[in-house]
């Protein structure tokens, strides 16, 4: 069972108003960048899968590779690179069948390619690990056996176990599907929301062309290469929220000793950090779009996760002193204090860094709503302090 917590469910939503140069992060099936229409006008729109994907590739950075989590249908091949350097298997061959047994127990359907799973599979490096551990002692006496014998001797190894428990971050975090096998499936402990402009948007063009090098010297005319790619450029307002308590539930499995807390809280951490300073990385090199955002606010709440989109229903236009992410920003500190005061239901806690000059209008609307500014690490020492000291049941 995993270590209970003072309140049964607590929520961290994640509000980030962040603007984008003209980009196209994330493009639909014609090229474009996505869109959605909300409040009656076209928006600008980066899918929640893009930016969750951002967000892990962004772990990856700051994480050790045993803390690693890999999506892929090619799992038997990455435990076969494994098994290759194990004592007693012979050759490639030996390593692949000792794969495809060991994983046989997990009854997953198989790809239309060879080896491949008929969907991605979500695992941990550190899992791949132990699933090696298992077999690194028994290698020449497990390849002597038939392929039945095999298939059989791995069905009683606890394979599953294996899966289900030490789970890294991404995992504990995004979750796993397993369609054929429920007991491997981890249900998420964060949403994440499309990110939409706060704002109208134009798909608006970049006709160009690649200049032959050589064209001049051969004394001929034209473009080596002509086309066009579609932008837009937009002030987004991007959310998610993490369920600590089912993220504690995640990681707790295969944790002994009260280590699955710590492990939450910093989890936690990783998360807003990633997901505030993450970008999708389409068409990167055309457009160099990467920033960071304008505002994060984080809200610690007991009740449940609330999405402030509300806010820009009616879409934001820019003013005479201030620019469109400046009326976002107030926009949003307006919403999440009507919400407050409409359901009666105040936040236990609220911190904010935002990029405004202290003595704004900005700033001020910015502080009444989610408390004074800080900067972005004293927001995560703050967001993690508060955890620890408010809803831990366990000693320190």
């Amino acid at each position: 069972m995993p270590p209970a917590l003072l309140a049964p469910r607590v929520y961290v939503d994640v509000h980030i108003i962040q603007t984008v140069p003209p980009a196209n992060m994330n493009r639909d099936d014609q090229g474009n960048p996505k869109d959605a229409v909300y409040g009656g006008v076209r928006r600008s729109r980066v899918s929640s899968q893009a930016w969750k994907r951002a967000t892990r590739m962004h772990f990856a950075e700051s994480r050790p590779v045993e803390d690693h989590a890999t999506r892929t249908r090619a799992v038997a091949a990455a435990l076969a690179e494994r098994l290759g350097p194990v004592p007693g298997v012979p050759d490639e061959e030996s390593a692949v069948r000792l794969a495809t047994a060991l994983l046989a127990p997990l009854g997953i359907k198989a790809g239309k390619k060879e080896g491949d799973t008929a969907y991605l599979f979500f695992y941990g490096q550190s899992q791949l690990d132990r699933l090696v551990a298992l077999v690194a002692d028994r290698a020449p006496e497990l390849l002597a056996l038939d392929d039945k014998a095999l298939t059989e001797e791995a069905a009683g190894m606890g394979v599953q176990e294996v899966f289900r428990t030490g789970h890294p971050l991404d995992v504990a975090l995004f979750g796993r599907m397993v369609a054929d096998l429920a007991t491997l499936r981890v249900d998420a402990s964060t949403q994440v929301a499309h990110a939409l402009s706060t704002h109208a948007v134009d798909l608006e063009f970049d006709y160009f062309t690649a200049v032959d090098d050589e064209t001049e010297r051969r004394n001929e005319t034209g473009a080596g290469m002509i086309g066009n790619i579609g932008f837009n450029s937009a002030t987004l307002y991007r959310y998610a929220t993490v369920g600590l308590h089912q993220l504690l539930r995640n990681l707790s499995p295969g944790r002994t000793g009260g280590a699955a807390w710590p492990a939450a809280v910093a989890g936690v951490r990783d998360f807003v950090t990633s997901f505030a300073r993450s970008v999708p990385a389409g068409y990167g090199n055309s457009f160099a779009h990467r920033t960071l955002p304008s505002l994060v606010a984080v809200v610690v709440r007991t009740d449940q996760p609330v999405n402030l989109v509300s806010a820009f229903e009616a879409p934001v236009t820019p003013g005479e002193q201030q620019g469109i992410a400046a009326a976002s920003v107030m926009r949003l500190a307006d919403e999440h204090a009507r919400v407050a005061e409409l359901w009666g239901d105040p936040a236990p806690y609220t911190s904010a860094v935002h990029a405004f000059g202290q003595d704004s209008r900005v700033a001020d609307a910015v502080e009444a709503a989610f408390g004074a500014g800080r900067n972005f690490g004293a927001l995560l020492d703050g967001l993690e302090a508060h955890l620890d000291g408010a809803y831990r049941t366990e000693p320190v």
